[in-house]
């Protein structure tokens, strides 16, 4: 407990050292003046040809590369017709966070209601452009279990995690973006540069899941049992700022220009966005969206485990699903950080004659050192227990398939490639794509959500990707007498070394 506690206390005072500011520069262009909706689209007019489907399933497109991630999102906010209903675990004011935050305040414009509910712990943005874009009559945002971050002091958040250090670290890792009540995104994606290909540093190979139709209602029955649940705050009640007049008509124009600005949202994705009606023709007619009967959404209750001491929803769903293995499972996970249950439960299906190959970060592709330490500790059981263990590489191969082509042209050199997506394949046959990370942080205390699709052709697809990436040129294969740790730089191997202090249990 004592080490949980101080751990807290080195992020809290991280974050108090690094509070956000965001300031959007003036330009004396008017970018937008050029840029316009076309009022010929919509999304219900797009969705006409599928309503029948709708009813009764549910069409699938898996979502592989962030640029097409960012584009669908984008013009989803542009052509909702009634609401957009948004949860995420970051919500970043980087120039993805931006341009995010215009396309949402420009569908406020047209009446949308909007409503945003982000946890409180990763906020990163500043107070007085959350309170300007709540002040939007058509915007609502709250805040998941909030007291460790917004709007509170180094005191007030010190004394928040010595009051209840487990409610402190119960964090909402949901991700869904639902349109009109009519089409879903979710899976890894947070909003933020990494996770969409626009980082010039460091970027994310992640995957989301889009799917219209029946299981849509299960995401949003999902997100109001969040946002009525008393642990999501509106953001006025958490913060206050007295000092600003969010009266006037013309206070989101600075962040208009920014969006419309070339430098920030190139042109070329711009026409990608006005040409979204096309693609989605396109693959509604060569069955690339694929349907199918058996879709379930799985979340967590908000307030994860406020009535018991472990597991969730979620976890408990996919112990299930490995326990039901007879043939294979291949995972990606980020984090991979195992408790006895989970190296038990690994163990025994390995003896069952069930082949496990998983892929996790290297040490060099790792975006987060503490989590790597927690790994390390248990790999040599893992490999003893018969789990294949594959570490990816920070100059994967498959970064130039995957990554933002917009990108590539307009850079000299490729950042570093991590892994975030968070899904597996049961036999071949199951795809589960999600928020849950192998580690009990997900297990124990994140509320989490995941996809679960029974669809032999939605699993070939998945599948196909895996493998290409369990392959030499994407990963090293990591056994007993081999790790790729000495492949990271001198420096990345100290700053692991010295972030070992943190306990294994909130990882």
């Amino acid at each position: 407990m004592i080490r949980t506690i101080l751990y807290c206390t080195f992020l809290l005072l991280f974050f108090s050292c690094s509070e956000h500011h965001t300031e959007i520069p003036e330009t004396a262009t008017d970018f937008c003046s050029s840029i316009h909706r076309n009022d010929s689209f919509s999304l219900s007019k797009e969705l006409e040809p599928l309503s029948e489907q709708m009813k009764n399933s549910t069409g699938v497109y898996v979502l592989e590369d962030g640029g097409n991630s960012l584009v669908t999102r984008a013009w989803l906010c542009e052509y909702a017709e009634k609401t957009i209903d948004i949860q995420y675990f970051i919500f970043s004011t980087d120039n993805v966070g931006l341009i995010a935050c215009d396309y949402l305040i420009r569908a406020a414009d047209r009446g949308i209601k909007v409503r945003i509910l982000v946890d409180d712990i990763m906020v990163d943005a500043g107070v007085h452009e959350i309170l300007s874009m709540d002040s939007h009559e058509n915007i609502e945002i709250k805040i998941y279990n909030p007291g460790c971050n917004l709007g509170k002091s180094l005191f007030g958040k010190l004394k928040s995690l010595a009051k209840d250090a487990k409610s402190f670290n119960q964090r909402m890792h949901n991700k869904t973006f639902t349109v009109d009540g009519k089409v879903v995104i979710t899976g890894g994606r947070n909003i933020a540069d990494e996770y969409f290909d626009y980082d010039h540093e460091f970027n994310f190979r992640d995957r989301d899941v889009l799917f219209v139709g029946k299981t849509v209602a299960s995401v949003q029955n999902s997100f109001e049992k969040f946002w009525t649940d008393p642990i999501s705050v509106p953001v006025t009640d958490v913060v206050e700022d007295k000092e600003d007049d969010f009266s006037s008509p013309s206070r989101y124009e600075l962040l208009h220009q920014y969006a419309c600005d070339p430098k920030n949202f190139w042109p070329q994705v711009r026409e990608r966005i006005q040409n979204l009606p096309k693609a989605f023709k396109n693959i509604r007619e060569s069955g690339e969206l694929i349907w199918t009967d058996s879709l379930t959404f799985i979340s967590d209750d908000p307030g994860k485990n406020r009535g018991r001491i472990r597991g969730g929803i979620t976890t408990d769903s996919l112990i299930s699903l490995v326990m039901q293995a007879k043939e294979s499972i291949e995972i990606q996970s980020p984090y991979l950080i195992t408790t006895d249950l989970g190296l038990n439960l690994f163990r025994e299906t390995v003896k069952r004659g069930v082949k496990v190959r998983i892929l996790t970060n290297s040490l060099a592709s790792n975006d987060n050192l503490e989590a790597f330490n927690g790994y390390k500790s248990c790999r040599k059981q893992l490999l003893e227990a018969g789990v294949k263990i594959y570490e990816f590489k920070p100059d994967a191969a498959e970064r130039f398939k995957i990554m933002s082509g917009e990108l590539q042209q307009k850079m000299n050199f490729t950042p570093v490639f991590g892994l975030h997506a968070k899904s597996m394949v049961i036999d071949g046959k199951i795809t589960v794509i999600g928020t849950f990370n192998l580690d009990p942080r997900s297990a124990n205390l994140n509320t989490e959500c995941i996809t679960v699709i029974r669809s032999q052709k939605v699993t070939e697809g998945v599948l196909k990707g895996m493998e290409e990436e369990f392959k030499p040129e994407n990963s090293w294969e990591t056994t007993l007498t081999f790790n790729p740790d000495d492949k990271a730089d001198k420096t990345r191997q100290l700053k692991a070394w010295t972030k070992k202090v943190v306990p294994k249990e909130i990882l």
